[in-house]
Order: structure tokens, then C-alpha cells, then sequence
């Protein structure tokens, strides 16, 4: 029973200390997701990039500035991460759910595979 309540109390802080996770989503997914109201949209890109096409009512954050910006943003708000091909949104996804975002979206295939109405 010991050894039982041991390795229940090792998995338990291995999990509970793990780094936090995000979800990824495909663009017909986040078009949804947007659709409905559900998240806010958090560009990663660069300005130059934000201003030639961006999903309409999207936030700029580019990435190299994302964690010296996360006092604006609310920890218990959706937010759908979006760059050009899904990398740096990936990994700006990575970095808000290290720091206690629970509700983070990573927008797989980026701008490149958005097909719906931009903002310029």
C-alpha cells in the first residue's frame, strides 16, 4: 500500500509540474473559433507582415516582444496564435502556456493557409 501511495505521489508531482500545453487547431478550425466569438486573435508576425494581411480584429504581439507584453493579457481569456506558416506561433503558444495560459490555440499552417477575409 505504501509503495501504491509513493509512486500515486511521484506521478502526481511529475504531472502537476509539467509545463503547460496548448491546443492546435486547423484554420477551418480557428475561422470557427473566431466565428463564434470565442477567442481573441494574437498575431506573432512581424509589423511589415501584420500590415500587408491580418485576420480582421487581430492584436499584434510579435513574438520577439510577447513575453515582455503578457501582463496585458488576461489568463482566462481564449487565445488563437497566428503567424505566417505556424511555427513562431507555435512556439509564442509554448511560451504563454509556460507562463499560466490555460486557454492557448496554436493556428497550424499560419496566414499561408488562411483563405478567408483579411484586413490590410
Amino acid at each position: 500500500m505504501k509503495k501504491i501511495l509513493v509512486a500515486f505521489m511521484l506521478l502526481f508531482f511529475i504531472t502537476g509540474c509539467s509545463a503547460g500545453t496548448y491546443t492546435n487547431v486547423s484554420v477551418d478550425e480557428a475561422k470557427e473559433m473566431i466565428d463564434n466569438g470565442e477567442v481573441e486573435v494574437i498575431d506573432v508576425r512581424t509589423p511589415e507582415e501584420f500590415a500587408a494581411g491580418h485576420i480582421p480584429d487581430s492584436a499584434l504581439m510579435p513574438l520577439q516582444v510577447i513575453e515582455g507584453m503578457l501582463s496585458e493579457l488576461d489568463q482566462d481569456k481564449k487565445y488563437l496564435i497566428v503567424c505566417r506558416s505556424g511555427n513562431r506561433s507555435a512556439e509564442a503558444s509554448g511560451i504563454l502556456a509556460e507562463n499560466g495560459f490555460k486557454n492557448i490555440y496554436n493556428m497550424t499552417g499560419g496566414m499561408n493557409d488562411w483563405k478567408y477575409d483579411i484586413e490590410q
